[in-house]
């Protein structure tokens, strides 16, 4: 059995145990192997191992991986999106994580329409204030979804957001609270959403907890990234 097989299996229970220890029925939570900078021999053996969904940071790294790899997964946008690479997100992933903004909403909406296809997406909301980190600030988090709401080849599916790191992953709860009680508001706003994308290696089983319904994963799967 391959290194990548054990950690995958691994993390599997981890999220099982997570979702019990919740009172959550495992299904709800779907694991997005994160596979930024992992070559696709160890991605394929991911897949091998019963990994459904990959995650990637990088449009054009995507796009050769995509080439080798093909379909059999769904693939999802991870990353910080620019919005000149709109018109190749489209076409390449099932799911974007990282809508930031009503410029970059309009414009994947435009290059979905021309695609002929609907792109879902979710809002990347930034709740830590770090400068180094991407997302939309959690106020205006409702502007960005009510223009969604009115574009018509774009569907708003939930929230994402990227806590800081810490050593000790209980410091994580109340980012992951402070996401799921925005959900919760944006619900009864009349904002329709149903997935929050909260959770890494190292502390997804607290996401899971607080409602997570994507966790992201990478290193626990793929080992240490390469620099």
């Amino acid at each position: 059995m391959s290194e990548i097989r054990d950690n995958f299996l691994r993390v599997m229970e981890r999220i099982e145990k997570a979702a019990q220890g919740a009172g959550r029925n495992p299904e709800e939570i779907n694991l997005v192997a994160v596979s930024k900078t992992v070559e696709s021999a160890r991605i394929k053996e991911a897949i091998e191992a019963g990994v459904s969904i990959l995650g990637e940071n990088y449009v054009q790294e995507a796009q050769k991986k995509i080439d080798e790899i093909g379909r059999t997964v769904s693939w999802h946008f991870v990353g910080h999106l620019q919005s000149n690479k709109a018109k190749y997100a489209v076409r390449l992933f099932d799911m974007i994580h990282s809508l930031d903004s009503i410029p970059l909403a309009e414009e994947l909406n435009r290059r979905a329409e021309k695609e002929g296809r609907t792109m879902n997406a979710m809002i990347e909301i930034n709740l830590s204030g770090e400068t180094t980190k991407f997302g939309a600030e959690e106020e205006r988090a409702f502007d960005i979804a009510r223009r969604v709401l009115n574009l018509s080849h774009l569907s708003l599916v939930g929230l994402m957001t990227m806590p800081p790191y810490f050593d000790d992953p209980r410091l994580s709860r109340p980012y992951y609270i402070r996401l799921r009680e925005l959900k919760e508001k944006m619900i009864k706003e009349g904002i329709p959403l149903r997935e929050l994308s909260m959770g890494m290696s190292n502390d997804f089983e607290i996401a899971i907890e607080e409602g997570a319904t994507f966790v992201r994963v990478g290193t626990a799967i793929f080992g240490e990234r390469k620099k």
